[in-house]
Protein backbone atom coordinates (compact mmCIF):
# COMPACT_ATOMS: atom_id res chain seq x y z
CA UNK A 1 0.00 0.00 0.00
CA UNK A 2 1.14 3.55 -0.71
CA UNK A 3 -0.74 6.82 -0.21
CA UNK A 4 0.28 10.39 -1.10
CA UNK A 5 -0.69 13.47 0.90
CA UNK A 6 -1.77 16.15 0.16
CA UNK A 7 -3.70 16.82 -3.05
CA UNK A 8 -1.78 18.51 -5.88
CA UNK A 9 -3.89 21.65 -6.45
CA UNK A 10 -1.81 24.56 -5.19
CA UNK A 11 -2.52 27.28 -7.75
CA UNK A 12 -0.92 30.52 -6.59
CA UNK A 13 1.99 28.61 -5.01
CA UNK A 14 3.90 27.88 -8.24
CA UNK A 15 7.59 27.30 -7.49
CA UNK A 16 7.05 27.22 -3.72
CA UNK A 17 7.97 24.06 -1.83
CA UNK A 18 5.05 21.88 -0.75
CA UNK A 19 5.69 19.12 1.81
CA UNK A 20 4.60 15.80 0.28
CA UNK A 21 4.12 12.80 2.54
CA UNK A 22 3.93 9.17 1.50
CA UNK A 23 2.61 6.47 3.79
CA UNK A 24 3.41 2.89 2.85
CA UNK A 25 3.88 -0.58 4.28
CA UNK A 26 6.64 -1.22 1.72
CA UNK A 27 10.41 -0.84 2.21
CA UNK A 28 10.87 2.18 -0.03
CA UNK A 29 9.01 4.75 -2.11
CA UNK A 30 10.19 6.62 -5.19
CA UNK A 31 8.39 9.89 -5.92
CA UNK A 32 7.93 11.27 -9.44
CA UNK A 33 6.71 14.69 -10.57
CA UNK A 34 5.52 14.72 -14.18
CA UNK A 35 7.59 11.61 -14.91
CA UNK A 36 10.85 12.89 -13.35
CA UNK A 37 12.18 11.06 -10.29
CA UNK A 38 12.52 13.13 -7.13
CA UNK A 39 14.42 10.33 -5.44
CA UNK A 40 13.76 7.11 -3.59
CA UNK A 41 13.53 6.99 0.20
CA UNK A 42 13.54 4.04 2.57
CA UNK A 43 11.68 3.60 5.82
CA UNK A 44 14.75 2.01 7.42
CA UNK A 45 16.42 5.43 7.24
CA UNK A 46 13.77 7.11 9.37
CA UNK A 47 11.71 6.42 12.47
CA UNK A 48 8.75 8.33 11.03
CA UNK A 49 5.59 6.60 9.87
CA UNK A 50 5.82 8.46 6.57
CA UNK A 51 8.45 9.63 4.11
CA UNK A 52 8.65 13.30 3.18
CA UNK A 53 9.80 15.26 0.15
CA UNK A 54 9.69 19.03 -0.28
CA UNK A 55 8.52 19.54 -3.84
CA UNK A 56 8.40 22.87 -5.73
CA UNK A 57 4.80 23.14 -6.93
CA UNK A 58 4.03 22.91 -10.60
CA UNK A 59 0.90 21.65 -12.33
CA UNK A 60 0.83 17.97 -13.17
CA UNK A 61 1.04 14.52 -11.64
CA UNK A 62 2.76 13.30 -8.49
CA UNK A 63 3.30 9.54 -8.52
CA UNK A 64 4.54 7.37 -5.66
CA UNK A 65 6.00 3.98 -6.56
CA UNK A 66 6.32 1.65 -3.56
CA UNK A 67 8.87 -1.17 -3.67
CA UNK A 68 9.98 -4.24 -1.74
CA UNK A 69 13.39 -5.73 -2.59
CA UNK A 70 13.61 -3.30 -5.51
CA UNK A 71 10.41 -4.61 -7.12
CA UNK A 72 7.36 -2.43 -7.65
CA UNK A 73 4.51 -3.48 -5.36
CA UNK A 74 2.00 -0.66 -5.82
CA UNK A 75 1.55 2.84 -7.20
CA UNK A 76 -0.53 5.85 -6.13
CA UNK A 77 -0.82 9.20 -7.83
CA UNK A 78 -2.48 12.58 -7.45
CA UNK A 79 -3.08 14.98 -10.31
CA UNK A 80 -3.80 18.67 -10.53
CA UNK A 81 -7.54 18.93 -11.17
CA UNK A 82 -9.07 21.45 -13.54
CA UNK A 83 -11.99 23.76 -12.82
CA UNK A 84 -15.05 22.22 -11.12
CA UNK A 85 -17.48 21.03 -13.80
CA UNK A 86 -19.93 18.50 -12.40
CA UNK A 87 -21.38 16.66 -9.43
CA UNK A 88 -20.86 12.88 -9.31
CA UNK A 89 -22.86 10.47 -7.11
CA UNK A 90 -21.46 7.06 -6.11
CA UNK A 91 -23.70 4.90 -3.90
CA UNK A 92 -22.14 2.20 -1.73
CA UNK A 93 -25.04 -0.05 -2.77
CA UNK A 94 -27.54 0.31 -5.59
CA UNK A 95 -30.02 -2.17 -4.07
CA UNK A 96 -31.23 -1.95 -0.45
CA UNK A 97 -33.92 -3.72 1.56
CA UNK A 98 -37.43 -2.27 1.52
CA UNK A 99 -37.70 -2.59 5.30
CA UNK A 100 -37.88 1.07 6.33
CA UNK A 101 -34.42 0.86 7.94
CA UNK A 102 -31.84 -0.02 5.30
CA UNK A 103 -29.44 2.70 4.19
CA UNK A 104 -27.34 3.62 1.18
CA UNK A 105 -24.36 5.92 1.73
CA UNK A 106 -23.81 8.00 -1.39
CA UNK A 107 -20.42 9.63 -1.92
CA UNK A 108 -20.77 13.03 -3.56
CA UNK A 109 -17.83 14.41 -5.54
CA UNK A 110 -17.23 17.67 -7.36
CA UNK A 111 -15.03 16.82 -10.33
CA UNK A 112 -13.47 18.52 -13.32
CA UNK A 113 -14.33 17.56 -16.91
CA UNK A 114 -11.91 14.61 -16.72
CA UNK A 115 -13.51 13.20 -13.55
CA UNK A 116 -10.75 14.28 -11.15
CA UNK A 117 -11.96 15.41 -7.72
CA UNK A 118 -11.47 19.16 -7.23
CA UNK A 119 -9.98 19.35 -3.71
CA UNK A 120 -10.51 23.10 -3.38
CA UNK A 121 -14.23 22.97 -4.31
CA UNK A 122 -16.63 24.11 -1.59
CA UNK A 123 -19.85 24.40 -3.59
CA UNK A 124 -23.23 24.10 -1.89
CA UNK A 125 -24.93 20.92 -3.10
CA UNK A 126 -28.72 20.64 -2.89
CA UNK A 127 -30.36 17.22 -2.81
CA UNK A 128 -33.87 16.16 -3.77
CA UNK A 129 -35.38 12.71 -3.53
CA UNK A 130 -38.38 10.92 -5.01
CA UNK A 131 -39.72 7.42 -4.66
CA UNK A 132 -39.38 4.83 -1.92
CA UNK A 133 -36.92 6.54 0.38
CA UNK A 134 -35.89 9.66 2.23
CA UNK A 135 -32.73 11.59 3.04
CA UNK A 136 -31.73 10.88 6.64
CA UNK A 137 -28.40 12.66 6.76
CA UNK A 138 -25.72 14.70 5.04
CA UNK A 139 -22.10 15.35 6.02
CA UNK A 140 -18.83 16.54 4.55
CA UNK A 141 -16.10 15.51 7.00
CA UNK A 142 -15.21 19.08 7.93
CA UNK A 143 -14.33 18.93 11.65
CA UNK A 144 -15.34 22.57 12.23
CA UNK A 145 -18.68 22.37 10.40
CA UNK A 146 -21.58 22.65 12.84
CA UNK A 147 -24.47 22.34 10.40
CA UNK A 148 -27.22 19.85 11.14
CA UNK A 149 -26.81 16.35 9.73
CA UNK A 150 -30.55 16.17 8.98
CA UNK A 151 -30.71 18.49 6.00
CA UNK A 152 -31.18 18.40 2.24
CA UNK A 153 -28.05 20.39 1.35
CA UNK A 154 -24.37 20.51 2.29
CA UNK A 155 -21.27 22.43 1.24
CA UNK A 156 -18.52 20.24 -0.15
CA UNK A 157 -15.30 19.96 1.87
CA UNK A 158 -12.20 19.24 -0.23
CA UNK A 159 -14.57 18.53 -3.12
CA UNK A 160 -16.51 15.84 -1.23
CA UNK A 161 -19.59 15.27 0.85
CA UNK A 162 -21.97 12.45 1.73
CA UNK A 163 -25.73 11.92 1.61
CA UNK A 164 -27.44 9.01 3.36
CA UNK A 165 -30.80 7.71 2.12
CA UNK A 166 -33.11 5.30 3.91
CA UNK A 167 -35.62 2.96 2.31
CA UNK A 168 -39.36 2.98 2.93
CA UNK A 169 -41.32 -0.22 3.56
CA UNK A 170 -42.28 -0.47 -0.12
CA UNK A 171 -40.42 -2.08 -2.98
CA UNK A 172 -39.53 0.30 -5.77
CA UNK A 173 -36.94 2.91 -6.68
CA UNK A 174 -35.31 5.84 -4.93
CA UNK A 175 -34.36 8.67 -7.30
CA UNK A 176 -31.77 11.06 -5.81
CA UNK A 177 -30.73 14.28 -7.57
CA UNK A 178 -27.81 16.54 -6.61
CA UNK A 179 -27.53 20.09 -7.97
CA UNK A 180 -25.02 22.88 -7.48
CA UNK A 181 -24.95 26.27 -9.15
CA UNK A 182 -22.61 26.36 -12.13
CA UNK A 183 -22.06 22.59 -12.18
CA UNK A 184 -23.64 19.76 -14.17
CA UNK A 185 -26.11 17.99 -11.86
CA UNK A 186 -26.15 14.27 -11.06
CA UNK A 187 -28.79 11.61 -10.50
CA UNK A 188 -28.70 8.10 -9.10
CA UNK A 189 -31.30 5.34 -8.83
CA UNK A 190 -31.36 2.94 -5.89
CA UNK A 191 -33.67 -0.07 -5.93
CA UNK A 192 -35.57 -1.14 -2.82
CA UNK A 193 -36.43 -4.86 -2.60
Amino acid sequence: MVHILPHWNWQGFEGKEIPVWCYSNCESVELFLNGKSLGEKRFSETEELHLEWRVPYTLGTLKAVAKNNGKIVCVNQVETAGEPAKVVLVPDRSVIKADGNDLSFIKVMITDKKGRVCPNAEHLIKFSIEGEGKIVGVDNGDPVNHELFKASERKAFHGLCLVVVQSSNKKGTIHLTAKSEGLKSAEVLIKTR
